[in-house]
């Protein structure tokens, strides 16, 4: 992880043409700490994960993609090219969208194959749907329900395994 972690970090601050410097201002963390990362001679703990999104406005999910996705991700992007137009007509389906969900966005399949645009629209429709669900577990999981909450989803997901 801490390899992928390096090079994650490398491609992000490239892709926002930061130095090391710069990142170290930007995240508030020390710039040996980033080198170290970078390196990979360090784990990170969650806290500097934290900072590092916080930091160059990524999701913290971007320090852990496997770079082989990144090769997927110029494919997909070129087999669903109608993508790319519903977004630019639809800015305002794709608030806060990470580069994780463009990429699951693209890497969907229609039938037969490429999305049409009707297609698209419905997998934002489904994507955004469960977004949200995602951010009500999430702030649910933070409150006084945690445990309620945790053993309903212990006990759905114990469901799911045992019927499939």
């Amino acid at each position: 992880m801490a390899n992928n972690l390096g090079n994650n970090l490398l491609r992000l601050m490239a892709g926002l043409g930061l130095s090391i410097q710069q990142t170290a201002e930007r995240t508030g963390l020390d710039e040996r700490t980033l080198r170290a990362i970078l390196h990979g001679s360090s784990k990170a703990h969650p806290r500097t994960l934290h900072r590092l999104a916080e930091g160059l406005d990524v999701p913290a999910d971007e320090f852990f993609v496997d770079p082989a996705q990144l090769l997927y991700r110029r494919f997909d992007q070129r087999t669903n090219p109608l993508v790319e137009e519903v977004i630019q007509e639809n800015r305002d389906l794709f608030a806060d969208w990470s580069e994780a969900d463009f990429d699951e966005l693209h890497s969907r399949m229609g039938d037969g194959g490429a999305l049409t645009r009707e297609g698209t629209l419905e997998a934002v429709e489904e994507m955004n749907h469960k977004r949200k669900l995602h951010e009500k577990l999430s702030l649910l999981l933070e409150s006084t329900q945690a445990e309620l909450i945790g053993g309903i989803i212990d006990m759905a997901y114990e469901q799911v395994m045992v019927d499939e």
